[in-house]
């Protein structure tokens, strides 16, 4: 007998509890983040598993949520397979991460919601200039990456 997939809904609760406390470097809550972007995709016209992968996106580099927890969670491989893909390895480099979201069925809008949140410039306004231009400089390198167009 197979479990039942956790909803949408379950997810989204999930990751707002795993995320509990965070903040993102303009001292946000870290859920926002996570809002706008499972939001972004949604817009962008992303399936439920990419909304649920977007919910996901930063649990496991987080390490809000383990390996272990995303191996035996009630998803749907192909949740998991985006939520792997867009998840960050210490010490990888940049064409080879993007290189694994290119190669996952459903990473690419994903990140590409990320990437449009993160460089948001309402948000990036809160920054100091060198971390705004780091952050720019880094976010441009992966949409090229990616073929993604500059926003």
């Amino acid at each position: 007998m197979t479990r039942q997939s956790l909803t949408l809904a379950e997810v989204e609760a999930l990751a707002r509890a795993a995320h509990e406390g965070q903040t993102d470097k303009a001292g946000r809550p870290y859920a926002e983040h996570l809002a706008a972007v499972a939001e972004g995709v949604r817009s962008r016209g992303g399936s439920a598993e990419q909304q649920a992968a977007a919910w996901l996106h930063d649990a496991v580099e987080d390490e809000a949520l383990s390996l272990a927890w995303l191996d035996s969670a009630a998803l749907p491989q192909a949740v998991k397979d985006m939520v792997l893909a867009v998840t960050k390895r210490p010490g990888e480099p940049v064409e080879e991460y993007a290189a694994r979201i290119l190669a996952t069925p459903g990473a690419l809008l994903v990140k590409e919601a990320d990437l449009a949140h993160n460089a948001d410039p309402v948000r990036l306004s809160a920054l100091d200039a060198p971390t705004r231009e780091r952050l720019a400089a880094k976010y441009a390198r992966v949409r090229s990456l990616l073929g993604l167009p500059t926003p």
